[in-house]
């Protein structure tokens, strides 16, 4: 009677897992965490690498940082040179305002990620050093399941 069960419910289960989308998502900086949310849950969490300018907040284009504050996923690149990537929509109306008055670029391009083509046997290797361009990194199969968990339009917030 048990195995009938599990036969009847663990596809329903699969299914039901299969339909959570993420609301939202964190990235906690000085953890090198991020976060997935769905109705105020964790859902998931990754451990990451960073931009190699360090932890400080971006300031401008070439400072291989990532920014800190509000943004949202707002599209999607499945050609991209690090297996998948989602673009956060940075600069803000903040960060441009702040480089205006720094006389400088803001930047843009900053993306959740994957590894570089080909480079996917890295896997958990890579969190070892912060090295990305001022993105958060993930290795290719957990931007896999972020590409399927995570709608455009979804906020993220980054944070120190």
């Amino acid at each position: 009677m048990f195995l009938v069960g599990c036969l009847v419910f663990i596809p329903a289960c699969l299914q039901a897992e299969e339909r959570i989308k993420a609301d939202r998502i964190v990235v906690l900086k000085n953890d090198h965490k991020m976060l997935l949310y769905a109705n105020g849950q964790v859902i998931r969490t990754y451990k990451v690498a960073l931009g190699r300018g360090g932890l400080e907040k971006r300031e401008r284009a070439g400072d291989h940082r990532v920014p800190e504050g509000t943004y949202v996923i707002d599209w999607r690149n499945p050609n991209s040179r690090y297996h998948l990537s989602l673009h956060i929509s940075y600069p803000n109306p903040a960060d441009r305002e702040r480089a205006k008055r720094l006389g400088v670029d803001p930047g843009g391009d900053i993306m959740i990620h994957g590894l570089p083509n080909g480079r996917g046997w890295i896997g958990r290797l890579h969190r070892l050093v912060d090295w990305t361009q001022g993105c958060v990194a993930v290795t290719d199969s957990e931007i896999e399941e972020i590409w399927k968990l995570v709608p455009d339009g979804t906020p993220i917030e980054i944070r120190p």
